[in-house]
């Protein structure tokens, strides 16, 4: 099964999160890299990072396991695929790339899989927790 995972997901590649060591090789559209460098911003302010290690952890972002897409491939159809769905754009273009691909998006962000799921695109987002529990 091909994935594409948001930063959600994608932050467990650089900081130590439940669930973690799951992380593997997955597709990821351009964007996600500035939702990951503000999620290790927040980390410290939450007291679960040290300041010092967020740069160090997002200059290494480049070196895992990502296969990257431009977002302008998909950015058009991400808009109508938020108005339709009532849901931010940034997630949605995790979405559109997925289907493009024939791929599933993992995410962390159950709000996220909760306004795809009674939709036709349902099938096609999911947690890596629920992900887990069926294989």
């Amino acid at each position: 099964m091909r994935f594409v995972i948001d930063a959600s997901e994608a932050i467990k590649l650089l900081v130590d999160e439940p669930d973690s060591d799951a992380a593997r090789a997955m597709y990821t559209p351009r964007p996600m890299a500035s939702e990951v460098a503000n999620a290790l911003w927040r980390k410290p302010r939450q007291g679960q990072f040290e300041r010092t290690d967020a740069g160090a952890a997002m200059a290494s972002l480049p070196d895992r396991p990502l296969r990257w897409s431009d977002d302008e491939a998909v950015s058009a159809d991400a808009v109508r695929l938020a108005l339709a769905l009532d849901h931010p754009v940034y997630d949605c273009v995790y979405l559109v790339l997925a289907h493009r691909i024939g791929a599933t998006v993992e995410t962390a962000d159950r709000r996220f899989v909760t306004a795809a799921s009674p939709t036709e695109h349902g099938a096609a987002v999911m947690t890596l927790v629920d992900y887990m529990g069926t294989r």
